[in-house]
């Protein structure tokens, strides 16, 4: 059971869920940037694919262990609001640093540090939702929270404007740009977001400790969307890193038009992360997180064998990518609605962290030594089979969604 019904107004709730909503694009704007601008970075710093993967796998080695601890710390002390703001004004000094790296060493170390910035903000967003939020609007208001900002900044705006304001000014200039936004979103939330009334703990309730870790992991809901979130942070990530070298150096694509592309999936992104967990809160959860994964496949099929126009490709691009319109779902909703209010932030900082470690760290990595050995098709054929593992853990999910629960209540009088 999640949180109850929140005292605050819907207008408030809207209000904190468009602020958390854009603070997380400008994070997914900072941190999809490498990717953009590899095309650029490449070549200047000397990089191989197996450092390209390197560094997106540093970045979410640390993002998996913040998201772990913070989460942690936010069930126990109910500082939320403070560490958002914290965590926010530190990634985007990070994003600064990363346009002053001039070596391999010193961009690992930014991206290192900026994993430890961003990594606690969506466990502790998508708290400060289920506790604030209304259950009834719980899935859409996850969903915006977590995919619509992300999405339309970091997956649309992000590979547009950098790859533009790159071709004009330099990538480093262009690290400078994506770091600004940051700041601002800090002091709209200082202002604007209530802090989360401290609930008193006993001890033996402390979300670190082994037996509440242990609790969460026997949820079978829970460790079902640990894997999924394996899988799933891996198709993402593995496709951040290596879809725009595959593009440009593989279908000789040139850097704009790679980036339209890649902002196609920034599009679809932003409509799917509303409208999937938006429609989950009316027909439930488990049938979309069965079908997204079926859809996911034709991403990277579509890039490997679709050869005609540009037009099209972005259209198998649109409809491949509606795959993150589930994140939120494994990530946030099914998690917070299947354990007690005490744990939700260990078991979204675990279903995050754990996922960001073994699909966001190892994937990247595996990934370009495949592409160093094969080509830069082979993660686009580690897309596809991620994708389809995850449509068979999904199969074992149970259904969490509040209106499909009430009314397979409201049935089983009429049943007896």
């Amino acid at each position: 059971m999640a949180a109850d019904e929140p005292a605050h107004s819907v207008g408030y709730q809207i209000l904190l869920t468009t602020l958390l909503s854009l603070n997380f694009g400008i994070v997914l704007f900072d941190r999809n940037a490498l990717s953009f601008l590899m095309p650029f970075i490449q070549p200047e710093l000397g990089l191989n694919n197996t450092q390209v993967g390197m560094l997106a796998g540093a970045l979410s080695l640390t993002w998996a262990v913040a998201a772990l601890g913070v989460g942690a710390i936010a069930d126990r002390h109910a500082s939320r609001k403070q560490l958002l703001l914290l965590c926010t004004v530190a990634f985007s000094l990070c994003s600064f640093a990363s346009g002053l790296a001039s070596t391999f060493a010193m961009l690992l170390g930014t991206r290192l540090l900026m994993g430890l910035a961003e990594g606690g903000i969506m466990p502790v967003s998508q708290s400060l939702i289920a506790s604030q939020v209304s259950p009834a609007h719980r899935g859409l208001a996850m969903g915006v929270a977590q995919g619509f900002g992300s999405s339309l900044f970091g997956s649309f705006v992000a590979p547009v404007v950098l790859v533009a304001f790159a071709t004009w000014f330099g990538w480093r200039h262009a690290f400078f740009l994506a770091g600004a936004p940051g700041l601002l979103a800090a002091l709209l939330m200082a202002w604007y977001i209530k802090p989360t009334p401290v609930r008193p703990t006993v001890a033996n309730e402390a979300p670190s400790s082994t037996r509440a870790l242990r609790e969460v992991l026997a949820v079978p809901n829970v460790l079902l969307c640990v894997l999924m979130g394996v899988l799933l942070v891996s198709y993402l990530v593995v496709c951040w890193a290596f879809m725009p070298l595959y593009l440009t150096q593989f279908r000789k694509f040139d850097a704009q038009t790679m980036g339209w592309l890649m902002g196609t999936l920034g599009i679809s992104a932003t409509l799917a992360s509303t409208l999937v967990p938006a429609l989950s809160d009316r027909i439930g959860r488990r049938p979309l997180m069965i079908a997204m994964p079926l859809i996911g496949i034709l991403l990277p099929l579509g890039a490997i064998f679709y050869m005609h126009s540009v037009w099209g490709l972005a259209a198998i691009f649109f409809t491949g990518w509606c795959i993150t319109g589930i994140f939120p779902l494994f990530m946030a909703t099914v998690p917070s609605e299947s354990v007690n209010v005490g744990r939700i932030s260990l078991a979204l900082g675990l279903c995050m962290g754990v996922s960001e470690i073994l699909g966001g760290v190892l994937s990247p990595v595996l990934a370009g030594a495949l592409a160093d050995r094969f080509g830069l098709t082979a993660p686009l054929w580690f897309m596809l089979v991620l994708a389809a593992l995850s449509f068979f853990l999904a199969l074992g999910l149970k259904e969490t969604a509040p209106r499909m629960l009430a009314r397979r209540e409201a049935m089983i009088p009429a049943v007896r």
